[in-house]
């Protein structure tokens, strides 16, 4: 060290032998966007889902034989479940485009049912029909409430999923569709999660910066968002018909309102 320079000057310390450091800001969110499923709701549960299924192509099944083939049809590729271990070679270019057009998605999931023999005439019709229907879904017990707060003080919302069919029917029927003001769907918007532009046209069509903004969802995909410069809260996906700690939201959204 040169003799004329001055010894480095010692750290404030806390008390712990830790160096103290400034904790970081928190930004003000202005608006926040929701995945949907795994986040607001839940599809019912497999043996419900075949035996509604069974019931609309006229046939009745026992619980047992009900069980079985939903493990089946679980394993094969359920919208709403795991992803399929493998997907059969003709069926590979719809799968990959299964959140971009609703053809691609209705041909992906009806095409992995049809590799399960049921013996049930228009079973995976059937089946993909009731992930359509409000009724094939279950919305967490927290939900209604915490978009309703959001609402009441005056956060807007938007819905980003990647999905290959349109679920403003099934908000509709739940009656919070007016709790949400925008629906940013991966097959309306050609763009799928975690690409950065799906979550900036949300926050465009809330006329919010994403530096203001926040995502909740239960995947990666949804931490993409960080990407777009908006803040991210990945939520574990509770059982159907939960609470899924979506209250957490209310802390982050309206602290400083």
């Amino acid at each position: 060290m040169p003799d004329h320079a001055e010894p480095p000057k010692p750290r404030p310390s806390s008390g712990t032998g830790k160096d103290v450091r400034p904790a970081p800001s928190r930004r003000p969110v202005e608006a926040v966007l929701f995945d949907f499923h795994g986040t607001l709701a839940q599809v019912e549960d497999p043996v419900a889902w075949v035996l509604a299924a069974a019931t609309a192509c006229g046939d009745t099944l026992d619980r047992a034989r009900a069980t079985a083939l939903a493990d089946r049809l679980v394993v094969a590729g359920r919208a709403g479940g795991p992803l399929p271990t493998r997907v059969p070679p003709h069926l590979a270019e719809v799968w990959a485009d299964r959140d971009l057009y609703e053809y691609a998605h209705r041909a992906a999931y009806t095409g992995l049912a049809e590799t399960v023999d049921a013996g049930i005439d228009g079973l995976p019709d059937a089946l993909y029909d009731r992930l359509l229907d409000p009724a094939g879904w279950q919305v967490y017990a927290d939900t209604a409430d915490t978009l309703t707060a959001l609402r009441e003080a005056g956060v807007p919302v938007a819905l980003v999923s990647n999905i290959g069919f349109d679920v403003r029917p099934l908000f509709a029927a739940w009656g919070l569709e007016h709790l949400v003001t925008a629906f940013v769907l991966s097959y309306e918007v050609g763009r799928c999660k975690p690409d950065p532009g799906i979550f900036l046209r949300a926050c465009g069509l809330l006329g919010v910066a994403p530096e203001r903004t926040l995502m909740v969802g239960d995947t990666p995909a949804d931490a993409g968002a960080v990407a777009a410069g908006c803040a991210a809260l990945v939520l574990p996906a509770a059982d159907p018909g939960a609470a899924n700690g979506l209250t957490a939201v209310l802390d982050l959204a309206t602290a400083a309102r």
